[in-house]
């Protein structure tokens, strides 16, 4: 996985190589072969950039990507809304939170027994299911992820039809029969894939999705200090017995360099609670169960993934105004505290019922509360103790994850520490 994506950074270096005056015949062959897809890799990037913000691949012709997922913040929704409307009017609502396109090249394919640990070297621990895209991991590619707004009916609410015929009439129409062949939009269904797959070669351009350039990166590549209060933050969010935010949201280097992620990409079962405010909810009986459905089939039957939500990278996370994945959430400081007091004040966070009992894990049937996670900082919570953190330092971690914003920096730090070796 990550050998991929460095041969990924390395390819303008390797085309230079390859056309050394000494090459070998055989050497030529490949310089053209990887020439020619670097340069249809750029063409499919320009046209997927231009279908990213066009509203005509919406069926209402006023949504498009960029509409949920904001550039200017850095691919997270753009307002505080629980979930983003959509349908072809515009009025429907969806079932979750948009999560933000960053740093989607870090994420791997979906495993049942994920097996990989760079920070301790040690691939016999099984890390459980992990990786996929979307909340549920139910997709390993963007191309695939693409395609599910594009016809959900609650969200861009087209038909592959319509987005073929979008993509005929767009100004840029040329640049996917440039790198796909003339006749790749004569099709609706070859089409359709031209579109999704130009969308994630957009999403691949590593300088916009993937820049690596907050003031985190900066402070572990010596090119700056971290404020007294962000310091603290960091130890807190690393502390095993404080936040132990770190067992999930990985935030040290790889044994090779690599930079963090601030995520392991598991799916895991939190006890968000529920938000009445989705239109869903209205039905008592409904649950979104994430990673067993019900956008995700395949788990369907199986219990063990009742509940479970993929963890999201903390990358650009102060950029949110809406968290976890039925967008119960509105502060980020309110997060940091429903981790720490999630079982300590229930009532703070849970519905009541009809006799005024706090309904614990209130999104999920009780059925499946084994799968909840009682991992620090949830270990040992009981009703009316001390939690790990207190206010200030709740404070303190969120001032920490502030400096998770890209756009500190102009470049990336990494390739720079590269390059200088």
């Amino acid at each position: 996985m990550h050998l991929r994506r460095r041969t990924l950074f390395l390819l303008p270096a390797l085309l230079a190589g390859f056309c050394a005056p000494a090459a070998e015949p055989s050497a030529v062959k490949n310089a053209s072969s990887y020439h020619e897809a670097y340069q249809r890799t750029l063409l499919l990037r320009t046209a997927g950039k231009r279908i990213f913000s066009d509203s005509a691949f919406s069926g209402s012709g006023k949504q498009s990507c960029a509409s949920c997922h904001d550039p200017a913040l850095r691919y997270n929704p753009p307002n505080a809304l629980d979930v983003q409307p959509g349908g072809k009017d515009l009025r429907e609502r969806g079932l979750r939170a948009p999560p933000t396109l960053t740093y989607l090249n870090r994420v791997p394919p979906y495993n049942n027994h994920y097996h990989d640990s760079e920070e301790e070297r040690d691939d016999s621990v099984d890390n459980g299911p992990t990786g996929g895209l979307t909340w549920d991991g139910r997709v390993d590619s963007g191309a695939q992820q693409a395609e599910i707004p594009l016809t959900d009916a609650n969200e861009m609410a087209n038909t592959r039809a319509g987005v073929a015929a979008a993509v005929r009439k767009a100004s840029y129409a040329h640049l996917l029969r440039a790198a796909l062949g003339d006749r790749v939009l004569a099709d609706d269904n070859a089409a359709f894939k031209a579109v999704v797959r130009a969308l994630g070669a957009f999403e691949e351009d590593y300088a916009e999705f993937s820049p690596y350039t907050s003031k985190y990166d900066a402070f572990l590549t010596g090119r700056t200090q971290l404020s007294v209060q962000e310091k603290r933050g960091l130890t807190l969010f690393n502390d095993a017995k404080k936040g132990n935010c770190a067992q999930c949201h990985i935030s040290r280097r790889g044994l090779d360099g690599t930079p963090p992620a601030l995520s392991d990409y598991g799916l895991i079962a939190l006890g968000v609670p529920r938000n009445s405010g989705l239109p869903r909810n209205r039905d008592p009986k409904f649950f979104d169960l994430g990673a067993c459905g019900p956008l995700r089939r395949d788990k369907a039957n199986d219990p063990a993934f009742c509940g479970l939500f993929r963890t999201p990278t903390l990358r650009n996370v102060a950029l949110r105004r809406t968290f976890f994945h039925n967008g119960k959430f509105h502060s980020l400081r309110d997060v940091v505290a429903f981790y720490v007091t999630r079982d300590i004040a229930p009532q703070r966070w849970y519905a009541k019922d009809a006799h005024g009992k706090v309904i614990a894990y209130d999104d999920l049937p009780a059925r499946y509360h084994a799968n909840i996670n009682h991992d620090p900082p949830f270990a040992d919570q009981r009703l009316g103790a001390t939690p790990r953190l207190n206010d200030v330092e709740i404070d303190d971690v969120v001032a920490f994850m502030k400096t998770l914003t890209d756009g500190y920096l102009k470049d990336n730090p990494y390739r720079t520490q590269t390059r200088d070796r």
